[in-house]
């Protein structure tokens, strides 16, 4: 659904705002052009629009915090390594490969869980306080959201600071199960390689070797990351859950996911057989592309950073 223009002939010039990536550190954004002045004005009448605004976002917004994606072209996990990330059925099936996964999380989690939400993040954050924001949906298990202060939010692929047990469902916190590890490995380290986009790094097989898994506390069942594997299915419930605040919105704006993952993509396709306008902000192409009646490419930070909740 396409809506006529308003124009806003003030719109001040996006800039290049400052990145929450520490000095240092891998810059994992990929390159792109400051989005034209057009674009701008046309997205800014679609927020100003909509009093119901429903938001998916997605791994783009965290890159500007230094957190790897997937996808991106040159500086994705896909087009740096051959790595691939863990699916469902092999950690449920294999100790060996559990034992790999937390060896390489236990490494990794120091550095993941103290990444900062970053201008993007906070933007939504007052886009809500300000009653423009009605959901938010995120693909993202960084916690990045909730850390700025969101609150009406949907974490459709669970949130990695959190961990489940496979036996018994109960749920406890990542940091809490971080000093069990020490607790049980109080003479085991590793050398961390690059960092992935759920939180573990890269290490040889040979490295985890000695490593050891606790078992749940409650039951002694496996402990998951509270987080949706590749090749497991979102819960029913989340899934009407999110189809229910997406029917109380009036338009979809998408920032910063390529909605490759199903999961995702079809709150689009919902959205568009509700004809709701749709508007995407990602800097590369993504599966809803031709769903959408506005498509602006462009950073995160940038972009939201000169639109107003009018």
């Amino acid at each position: 659904m396409r809506l006529p223009l308003r124009l806003f002939p003030f719109l001040p010039a996006p800039v290049r705002t400052a990145s929450s990536v520490p000095a240092g550190k891998l810059n994992f954004v990929p390159a792109c052009s400051t989005a034209d002045a057009r674009s701008l004005e046309l997205l800014q009448d679609f927020v100003s629009r909509s009093r119901r605004l429903f938001v998916v976002t997605g791994a783009g917004l965290s890159t500007e915090s230094g957190i790897p994606d997937y996808r991106s072209e040159g500086v994705g996990l896909y087009a740096r390594t051959d790595r691939r990330p863990m699916q469902h059925t092999e950690f449920t099936r294999s100790a060996k490969s559990r034992q790999r996964y937390w060896a390489r999380n236990f490494v990794g989690w120091p550095q993941f869980s103290s990444h900062q939400p970053n201008c993007a993040h906070r933007t939504l954050r007052s886009w809500e306080e300000k009653g423009k924001l009605h959901w938010l949906v995120t693909q993202n298990v960084d916690a990045l959201h909730s850390k700025a202060g969101q609150t009406r939010i949907t974490e459709l692929h669970g949130c990695a600071h959190r961990v489940t047990c496979l036996g018994c469902g109960s749920i406890t916190a990542r940091e809490q199960l971080q000093r069990r590890f020490v607790s049980l490995n109080p003479d085991w380290s590793a050398q961390a390689g690059a960092v992935a986009p759920d939180g573990d790094v890269f290490l040889d097989d040979e490295q985890v070797l000695n490593f050891r898994v606790p078992s749940c506390e409650q039951c002694g069942g496996i402990l998951k990351p509270e987080v949706t594997f590749f090749g497991d299915t979102v819960a029913k419930a989340t899934v009407q859950f999110v189809q229910e605040r997406l029917a109380e919105a009036d338009a979809v704006l998408v920032i910063g996911s390529s909605l490759q993952v199903y999961s995702g993509y079809r709150v689009l396709l919902a959205a568009s057989d509700k004809k709701m306008p749709i508007a995407i902000l990602n800097i590369g192409p993504t599966r809803a592309d031709h769903l959408a009646g506005l498509k602006v490419k462009g950073r995160c930070s940038e972009v939201l950073s000169v639109i107003q909740p009018l």
